[in-house]
């Protein structure tokens, strides 16, 4: 059977379904400026890529800065990009189309905020933080969040030659410490937040425990499986009703414990829901 078939074949047999989506599903949407020097990412960041030659935001953020102020401006850049571009292709849109009317909840890994556009915040869960928060350094004694795109709104006038001057670096109200972008790293606070995004996930699968679950992850690559893809096996392991989709032009993987309830498509993800989103129309037309 062509896998697309599979694939819809499987949704319309899941009484509730699961998505997982990692940096991939970024990229499949044209997103392209977290690892590469891609045009998006020259569009705003070209001055520090000709300076210091890293390749996309994410390298940019572990990058050591000849000062506070450059780093600083290169973060409200970054803020910027996230915040103004819209996905390059209707990615998300697909999907939506592909999962219909069925139960569903995301869990991602993207610190982008899409899902939570595209699907709304009660059915997604970011279980790696969002830059649409920002977090003091110091998490020991300040455990508040902050709203992100209203200190950026404020602070990106105020760039000079690429630099935001130190005055202007935001600081927590509670303990003065800089404040950082609430993703994971050495800081990141586990807390209030962090333990809601994952009692919404724990909340959906109780509600649907007993029933057919179709685990559908896609773009997660190698270096966090154990974020989303190795739960979604475990899961699909021990629901013996479930059916477990990978989508991955790259890593395509399953357990070989769970071969024979596993799709593995291993195409670019916009393709993908693209032609699957057509033949659902093509169906509902017929």
């Amino acid at each position: 059977m062509n896998k697309i078939d599979e694939l819809l074949k499987q949704v319309k047999a899941a009484d509730a379904i699961v998505v997982g989506g990692g940096s991939g599903m970024s990229n499949a949407a044209g997103m392209d400026f977290w690892y590469s020097a891609s045009p998006l990412f020259m569009k705003y960041m070209k001055p520090y890529y000709d300076k210091y030659h890293f390749e996309g935001i994410f390298k940019g953020y572990y990058t050591p800065f000849d000062s506070k102020e450059e780093k600083w401006a290169f973060m409200l850049y970054a803020y910027k990009l996230i915040f103004n571009e819209p996905p390059q292709k209707p990615t998300y849109e697909y999907l939506k189309t592909v999962i219909g009317n069925k139960p569903v909840h995301y869990v991602t890994t993207n610190q982008d905020g899409l899902f939570k556009k595209y699907f709304g915040e009660d059915a997604v869960s970011e279980i790696q933080g969002s830059w649409s928060f920002m977090q003091s350094s110091n998490p020991e004694t300040d455990k508040n969040l902050y709203d992100a795109k209203k200190i950026v709104k404020e602070l990106l006038p105020k760039i000079k030659n690429y630099k935001l001057d130190s005055q202007y670096f935001p600081k927590s109200p509670i303990n003065d410490a800089e404040l950082i972008a609430w993703v994971r790293g050495p800081q990141f606070l586990e807390d209030k937040r962090y333990n809601y995004e994952y009692k919404k996930f724990n909340k959906f699968l109780a509600k649907h425990k007993g029933e057919k679950i179709l685990f559908i992850e896609m773009g997660v690559g190698r270096m966090t499986p154990m974020f989303i893809q190795e739960p979604f096996w475990d899961m699909t392991q021990y629901m013996k009703d479930s059916f477990y989709i990978n989508i991955n032009p790259k890593d395509a993987l399953t357990n070989p414990v769970i071969r024979d309830r596993s799709l593995l498509i291993g195409d670019d993800i916009n393709e993908v829901l693209k032609e699957a989103a057509a033949k659902i129309k093509e169906e509902k037309h017929d």
